[in-house]
């Protein structure tokens, strides 16, 4: 913690400049802010040069509370402070303005032999910390905090604890039921509380890494829920009554039909959170209270296509990397909903996307667009299908094809043509191990013989959780479970360690995004052979684990002795063991 003293008023100016530039740097340098935002938010602090260039950045959204609380932190060597870390009360003996508290977003949290505790979100800004010093008449340990936290422990302090959510729903239209009117529920929708609440939804969604948002009205109640590393977690919601105010402003933003609410729709919305470019799918279905409403987050700027990030191991990369570099043939990635099947096959269209070769996709929908490859989005409701579509596009001298999902026969018959005829081609398949492809087309009523000669390999995968690094915790295996999952075949350490998720302020789950554990089926002659035999995917995978195949439970346990995950996840993913 730091005191702060009071510079001479040329001297802080220089030293606030210096320190905020310096934030800049990290931010920009870590890809957390583009150098077109930071110009801009610049040009826009010389015109009206009050408060700091780092505030207006956070308040115009062209970067996150996080990510900038993170760069202080680390810039000052100040330690953050979560609210749920922070004490139940504020300090008893301090009296001080709430309005200040509120306008300078900084909040005193305790009263020590060292000073006043006080949290703030803008270090640039020396005023509220000399105020406060003043106040108390002691010296100030500052403590960074997320601006939005900051105001909720205000509130919770001071105020009726209202959240921030609680707020914006205090100034709602009370008649935000009434759902039979469509203008009146456009002007709801269109007012300047729904599309707070909203905002708000989204913006906690984007700060906690959720990769999908559930808006679900029942009967007394709406539930929010975001998926976080592939588990659901119910968050705060808005009361029931603005249900229909809070659906339609998300299909007004997406687009749809507000008036609609027997169908399912599907629509997109593009726009920009905490200094993020979002692409978000929409989906709402009736159910017997209401529309349910899913958003599909698709953050174009944090997604990489990298092979060892996705969970590949270099022995394993280069066996697939092997097999994608073959001129023709149908590589296929396997899993189901959720498993990262798409964001593989991107990345391996990245790999092999140079300017002598011309790449075409047929997917529904188009997630990422990736510079150099021609993307087509698959249209239903006017006859453009996967198959319409793919008799189309070999007419236009592709070399690679990558098709969004084998979804039928018609589909199968135009790729391993297409395969026949030189082309390589990528697509996904919904089946639970590499073996039970084959068996998968098989039985979907493609030829056998076919089959043997196109198809030169298949990746199955799912994702697993992956531990923090910085809080993972280390802890030597029992030696029941040693023989149980058979660890030392995966390790010469001795004694074999495991880790388990340690929990932190900043993440509390203990673990911070996903890897993929993955199994890859080569065909090779003998497996042709069992292949013309129609043989089932049992007999498949017990001679390609012969010929070297590792399992996706077995690269999962390998993964948690390396410390990437625990067993716990890979038990829960694959259910074997």
């Amino acid at each position: 913690m730091s005191a702060v003293a009071k510079p001479a008023a040329n001297e802080e100016g220089a030293a606030s400049d210096s320190r905020e530039a310096a934030v800049c740097t990290l931010l920009v340098s870590r890809g957390r802010l583009k150098d077109t935002d930071l110009a801009r938010a610049r040009r826009l602090h010389e015109e009206s040069p009050d408060g700091t260039l780092t505030g207006l950045m956070a308040r115009l959204g062209l970067v996150s509370e996080r990510d900038l609380a993170e760069a202080w932190s680390e810039l000052l060597h100040t330690p953050l402070l979560a609210a749920r870390e922070a004490p139940e009360l504020p300090p008893a003996e301090l009296d001080v303005s709430v309005r200040f508290l509120k306008q300078q977003h900084v909040v005193p949290v305790r009263v020590g032999e060292d000073g006043l505790g006080l949290v703030v979100s803008d270090p640039a800004d020396s005023y509220p910390l000399q105020a406060m010093q003043l106040a108390a008449g002691r010296p100030v340990a500052m403590r960074i905090g997320l601006r939005s936290e900051i105001d909720d422990l205000i509130e919770r302090y001071y105020g009726s604890g209202r959240s921030a959510m609680g707020t914006i729903v205090e100034n709602l239209d009370g008649s935000a039921a009434v759902e039979d009117d469509v203008e009146h529920l456009r002007d709801l929708a269109s007012e300047a509380p729904v599309i707070r609440l909203v905002n708000l939804i989204l913006q906690r969604a984007v700060e906690q890494r959720a990769s999908d948002v559930h808006i679900e009205p029942f009967e007394n109640r709406l539930k929010v829920r975001y998926r976080i590393d592939g588990v659901l977690h119910e968050v705060e919601a808005p009361p029931s009554s603005s249900t229909a105010a809070v659906i339609s402003r998300v299909k007004i933003m997406a687009k749809l039909n507000i008036a609609e609410r027997r169908l399912p729709q599907d629509g997109r919305i593009q726009l920009r959170v905490q200094g993020k470019e979002l692409d978000l799918r929409v989906s709402t279905v009736p159910t017997s209270f209401g529309e349910s409403v899913v958003m599909r987050i698709l953050d174009r700027e944090s997604v990489v296509f990298d092979f060892s990030s996705l969970g590949f191991t270099d022995h394993f990369q280069q066996r697939f990397i092997d097999v994608l570099e073959r001129p023709h043939g149908i590589l296929l990635v396997t899993g189901p909903t959720g498993s990262g099947k798409t964001t593989t096959l991107y990345t391996a269209l990245s790999k092999i996307n140079t300017p002598d070769v011309k790449i075409i996709t047929v997917e529904d929908p188009v997630e990422y667009q990736i510079e150099g490859i021609n993307q087509i989005q698959v249209k239903p409701q006017i006859g453009l299908d996967f198959a319409g579509a793919l008799r189309s596009i070999v007419r236009q001298d592709p070399d690679v094809i990558m098709i969004g999902e084998m979804r039928d026969l018609e589909t199968c018959r135009i790729a391993i043509q297409s395969a026949l005829t030189g082309h390589l081609v990528l697509s996904t398949l919904h089946t639970n191990s590499a073996a039970g492809g084959i068996t998968r087309l098989l039985d979907m009523g493609v030829e056998d013989y076919l089959l043997g000669s196109t198809v030169n390999g298949i990746l199955a995968q799912r994702l697993v959780r992956r531990l923090d690094p910085e809080t993972a915790i280390p802890y030597e295996a029992l030696p029941e479970v040693v023989e149980q999952f058979e660890l030392h075949k995966y390790t010469n350490e001795r004694p074999i360690r495991l880790w388990k998720p340690g929990t932190s302020a900043a993440n509390p789950s203990g673990y911070r995004g996903r890897r993929a554990i993955m199994e890859f089926l080569v065909m090779s002659d003998p497996l042709r052979r069992l292949v013309m035999q129609r043989a089932d995917a049992g007999e498949i995978e017990r001679l390609a684990r012969a010929e070297g195949m590792r399992t996706m439970y077995e690269d999962g346990i390998a993964k948690a002795v390396a410390g990437i995950t625990t067993i716990e996840e890979v038990l829960r993913v694959t259910q074997e063991g």
